[in-house]
């Protein structure tokens, strides 16, 4: 009877890790006032004040394409910069206020990652694809 403890514990570790794969959940490092995140379909926003850390979540894209990144970053301070990255974690395109646009070619069979960055950041952006 004392391994159902590690059973457990394996199961809500092997869930957790599946809803990260699939993108309902997010992985976080955030200091910040008020912080709020949601991701979507088409498009992620955040509202934020005094916000420092970052937010990384896995994202599927439904078809093969190059597909077109939008950021708009409404800060009244601070910065906040968005990178995607392969199924590797390494990046294939920056997004921020001084790069707000940018293309990438994406296979509808593999796994992404967006991974946001806040330092300092105080306001609301948005990044649509």
């Amino acid at each position: 009877m004392k391994w159902w403890p590690v059973l457990l514990v394996l199961v809500v570790c092997a869930g957790v890790y599946l809803l990260y794969r699939q993108g309902f959940a997010v992985s976080k490092s955030i200091s910040a006032v008020l912080f709020a995140f949601r991701p979507g379909k088409d498009a992620d926003r955040a509202t934020l004040d005094s916000c420092s850390g970052w937010v990384s979540h896995a994202v599927r894209f439904r078809e093969s394409r190059t597909y077109g990144f939008a950021f708009d970053g409404q800060l009244s301070r601070g910065n906040v910069a968005v990178t995607v990255l392969d199924r590797e974690k390494q990046p294939l395109l920056q997004l921020d206020r001084q790069t707000p646009a940018g293309q990438v070619e994406l296979d509808g069979n593999s796994r992404y990652y967006l991974r946001w960055e806040f330092k300092s950041a105080t306001g609301k952006c948005e990044l649509r694809w």
